[in-house]
């Protein structure tokens, strides 16, 4: 079943009514949807009432300079780990004044695989700031299809994961 736009923006208007009923914020750190989380969210009418910034890192050199993954991390594990999303969500909450993040970064295809990491396959965190320290949810995914149903499973997952968090 093809997820639509539609079906997209009504997630995301759910989530900033949460937001804006929590008093809460969110960022983006985007690696393999380009973006395409932050524009959800974006699409929202109000939407500046809790979304002040997002960042797209689809290169490894963007996520360390822009979002703090130690290159250590991302060459032990390689971007597409749960490491690296871990990093590149406490990256985006560091930069910014948000009190939650998503991040995520995956193989959308139709290249990129490699052994034990076909097309598809997808790694999310979700973060929010913590009296102590951050609150992280981190999650593995194989999605199929083509790369615009890969990203677009991508975003609806993101958006119900902040919903959730």
């Amino acid at each position: 079943m093809k997820i639509t736009d539609r079906q997209l923006r009504a997630l995301a208007t759910r989530v900033g009514r949460r937001l804006l009923a929590m008093g809460r914020s969110v960022t983006t750190a985007e690696s393999c949807t380009g973006g395409w989380i932050a524009k959800a969210l974006t699409d929202v009418a109000g939407s500046s009432q809790w979304f002040g910034e997002g960042f797209v890192t689809y290169g490894n050199e963007a996520k360390r300079r822009s979002l703090g993954v130690p290159r250590a991390v991302l060459e032990a594990h390689g971007a597409v780990s749960a490491p690296v999303v871990r990093a590149m969500a406490a990256g985006a909450l560091r930069r910014s004044r948000a009190g939650m993040a998503v991040a995520v970064s995956g193989i959308a295809g139709p290249g990129g695989a490699t052994p034990g990491k076909p097309v598809g396959t997808v790694w999310l965190c979700w973060m929010s700031r913590g009296a102590r320290a951050p609150c992280a949810i981190v999650q593995l995914r194989h999605f199929r299809g083509d790369r615009e149903a890969v990203r677009r499973k991508t975003v609806r997952l993101a958006l119900q994961g902040l919903l959730a968090l």
